[in-house]
């Protein structure tokens, strides 16, 4: 499969199959060049999770989507910085991919992946991994199921549901406690 068709697929399982389901996006918000990143302490780490512990959500996406006001419609990577599998849909699908499938299924705010207002950060390793499954989920689709021969769907379609269930790590085991 060549690259841009890939991205094209990609773009269209997000845009229609995990809608339904997806933290906040990438912004041109970011800091300083000189702003120095705190070293990883044990108090660092701590004040990190009281940090996403006490994150408006909402009020980050509706200050998301006032930078964006006007440019919803515009191709997400002319509008959002850093953006590599997202990059093709509209800037403002982005907000809802995001919130809707990544955050809800997998229990998660925006700071899982994301550095508050340096949204196009790639210092947390969650959002590579996003990536990678992102890239993964489409393969899936787009070329494995295809090859199940007794599959019972039209389309049948995999997403981050599917696995995490509303959690950080995949479900395992699902027999009852």
């Amino acid at each position: 499969m060549s690259s841009s068709r890939l991205r094209w697929a990609v773009s269209f399982v997000l845009a229609v199959a995990l809608v339904p389901l997806f933290a906040c996006a990438s912004s041109r918000l970011e800091a300083p060049a000189d702003a120095a990143a705190p070293a990883a302490t044990p108090t660092a780490t701590a004040a990190a999770a009281e940090d996403s512990a006490n994150f408006d959500t909402a009020a980050a996406l509706a200050e998301l989507r006032r930078s964006i006001a006007g440019r919803e419609n515009m191709r997400a990577d002319s509008v959002w910085k850093n953006l590599k599998v997202l990059d093709k849909m509209p800037a403002g699908r982005v907000l809802s991919v995001m919130e809707m499938g990544y955050s809800r299924s997998l229990g998660v705010n925006c700071l899982h992946c994301h550095v508050s207002g340096d949204w196009a950060s790639d210092k947390k390793r969650p959002k590579g991994v996003t990536r990678d499954m992102v890239l993964m989920s489409a393969r899936i689709n787009n070329e494995l199921l295809e090859a199940v021969p007794n599959l019972q769907s039209e389309k049948p379609t995999v997403n981050c549901t599917t696995c995490h269930r509303g959690q950080v790590k995949p479900a395992l085991n699902l027999a009852s406690e």
